[in-house]
């Protein structure tokens, strides 16, 4: 296996890209920048706390033009004295030549996308998560334990993969990606799965024919919590590409990150270990979600998980 990036005498540095530029549409608005904590905190905070103690010493936000100045002032301050940190932006024009984006196309071009507009900031091992999501300490632990103890393996990457049903909203129906894992405990196969609901026990959804679909509530999935090397960067660039060929004048259509690593893994081009962890996700797709969201932070706060000033509290300690 080829060297990686980050890795020399036994040290790792570890970077974690913070997918931050969702335009939050079922949310209405936006929905990485709403306060959840008892001072104010976003979730992405606890998600940088947590990466922080994990041992991760670099911060990547993938960021829209029109929020970058508002993400900055309210996270900058907060971030910025306790981890270097880089802010991209994931432009609906930045296409490869020959590509444009259709003129009623008003949102970029999805996951695969924006974890592309970080390559040029990242230069070592680095997790991804969405800004959106709560991943919980143990999952950014299990995931930098991975990263350091795989940095030299090019093509070995991870997702830390959490149960579906555990992921489902009460409020409406949602995107994710599905596994199927094998005896080895890599990732066999991920599909991106819309408007997927609760089911009984389970959960279904609409396939491209129009028919239910059952699912039974155990499959492992994605809550875009992935580990991964530079490497990956000129396979996404080549499957941005093809994806552009088919879809470039879709004014909807959306590269979606796990459908690219599908592809990669059919190709047997990369190997994908599925992370087991025993936190629980949580998250604010719908606003009458943001209540539940609150009172889970409150909490872990109670149970001494979280200072209840995140940031007022000394540094997170770092993970060796």
């Amino acid at each position: 296996m080829g060297g990686a990036e980050g890795f020399s005498g036994g040290r790792v540095s570890l970077t974690l890209v913070i997918l931050a530029a969702g335009i939050g549409s079922r949310y209405g608005g936006l929905k990485q920048m709403e306060p959840v904590g008892p001072a104010g905190e976003f979730l992405l905070d606890y998600s940088v706390f947590d990466a922080l103690r994990a041992g991760f010493s670099r911060i990547v936000f993938v960021l829209r033009r029109d929020i970058e100045d508002a993400f900055r002032a309210a996270m900058g301050r907060r971030i910025e004295r306790r981890a270097a940190v880089a802010y991209v932006r994931q432009e609906l024009t930045d296409l490869p030549a020959g590509f444009s984006p259709p003129a009623e196309r008003r949102k970029p071009w999805g996951t695969g996308h924006a974890l592309l507009a970080a390559a040029a900031a990242v230069r070592e091992p680095f997790g991804v998560a969405n800004a959106d999501d709560f991943y919980g300490r143990a999952s950014y632990e299990t995931l930098a334990a991975f990263l350091r103890a795989t940095a030299a393996e090019a093509g070995r990457y991870a997702l830390v993969g959490f149960r579906l049903r555990q992921t489902l909203s009460e409020h409406g129906a949602v995107a994710r990606g599905v596994g199927a894992v094998d005896a080895a405990g890599n990732l066999r196969t991920i599909e991106e799965r819309v408007g997927i609901e609760k089911a009984g026990a389970g959960a279904r959804y609409r396939d491209e024919r129009g028919a239910w679909q059952s699912l039974a509530g155990d499959e492992p999935v994605s809550m875009n919590m992935w580990g991964f090397k530079p490497d990956l960067f000129p396979h996404l660039r080549d499957e941005f590409h093809a994806f552009l060929q088919r879809h470039a004048g879709d004014a909807k259509a959306e590269f979606f990150l796990p459908a690219a690593i599908n592809t990669l893994i059919a190709r047997g081009a990369v190997s994908v270990a599925v992370l087991p962890t025993p936190e629980t996700w949580f998250g604010v797709t719908y606003p009458e979600e943001k209540t539940a969201v609150v009172h889970r932070i409150r909490e872990l706060v109670a149970a001494g998980v979280y200072p209840p000033a995140l940031w007022d509290a000394a540094p997170p300690d770092r993970g060796a």
